[in-house]
């Protein structure tokens, strides 16, 4: 397909932008097989604070910076199914299915070796099936590069687009350039950090929980009181107990009316997970000859 300016584009067109990930229990409604159901182990194991200056969330952030360490250290790149739900202007959407391949950004004295870069298919809904979407970092202009799928896919042309623009992000909570592991644990420690500044904190730790079969501990994170700095009620990370990362996030908006439940947000998981694969450009290459572009 050829490229066309984004102004022909529809603007309805939506595309993933970033995925929180967290563990836990992993099971299919019988009634339908295209949305996942979580279940999280009530095995509470707080750690005691070390000292009467010290915040809830200060174990939690210790966790998420050696897991940061590790992801850079250790982790080239990846690939996944990922489910993502998102609640845009206050409607809730439906699940979400993508195939992805991420190769993580490698710096060496200041200067990029190699760069970030994505690279999704949609599986589903029928709606979005076969979209595909590719980022790298520093190349073609900063944009991204992305085809509809479902029937605009028919008809729509390959399109260049700014990944923080208004139809890159439409229906979308964050842009590709937060999407991964390494990105989703860097705002999680943004997050912390700027919540240990304040009070009405509560954490929880759980273990024997699992995402596909694999163990993960849970970490919870809840504001009582709704306040204009807290981004939200609950929050849910889950990580790998092997990997070290976290493969699911959930947060939880307060409920609507008092005694009320509370109100999904944002989640994400991460599913079929495959560690440093060697990926090469052309995984990353809008020609490659196995993409649609």
């Amino acid at each position: 397909m050829r490229r066309v300016d984004r102004r022909n584009f529809l603007t309805n067109s939506a595309f993933i932008g970033s995925a929180l990930v967290t563990s836990a229990v992993w099971a299919q409604q019988p009634q339908t097989k295209s949305e996942p159901v979580y279940r999280i182990s009530k095995n509470d194991s707080q750690p005691t604070a070390p000292d009467a200056n010290a915040h809830p969330l200060d174990p939690a952030l210790v966790i998420a910076r050696k897991s940061l360490d590790h992801i850079r250290s250790t982790i080239a790149d990846y690939s996944a199914i990922v489910i993502k739900r998102e609640r845009v202007n206050g409607t809730l959407g439906e699940h979400e299915f993508m195939f992805t391949k991420v190769r993580n950004r490698k710096v060496e004295n200041g200067i990029v070796k190699v760069p970030f870069s994505v690279y999704m298919t949609f599986l589903k809904p029928a709606t979005t099936k076969g979209r595909e979407v590719l980022f790298v970092e520093g190349a073609n202009g900063g944009n991204i590069v992305a085809h509809e799928g479902g029937m605009k896919g028919r008809f729509l042309p390959t399109m260049n687009l700014d990944p923080h623009g208004m139809i890159a992000m439409q229906g979308q909570r964050y842009p590709i350039t937060d999407f991964g592991f390494e990105n989703l644990v860097v705002k999680l420690i943004e997050k912390g950090e700027r919540d240990r500044k304040q009070g009405e904190c509560k954490v929880d730790f759980h273990t024997g929980a699992a995402v596909g079969g694999r163990a993960c501990t849970v970490l919870v994170v809840t504001h009582p009181v709704a306040r204009p700095y807290f981004d939200f009620h609950v929050a849910e990370i889950f990580i790998d107990d092997e990997l070290n990362i976290p493969v699911r996030y959930a947060a939880y908006e307060w409920p609507a009316q008092e005694g009320g439940e509370k109100q999904l947000l944002e989640e994400y998981t991460y599913r079929d997970i495959k560690i440093n694969p060697s990926m090469t450009n052309t995984d990353f290459d809008s020609s490659n000859k196995s993409y649609n572009f």
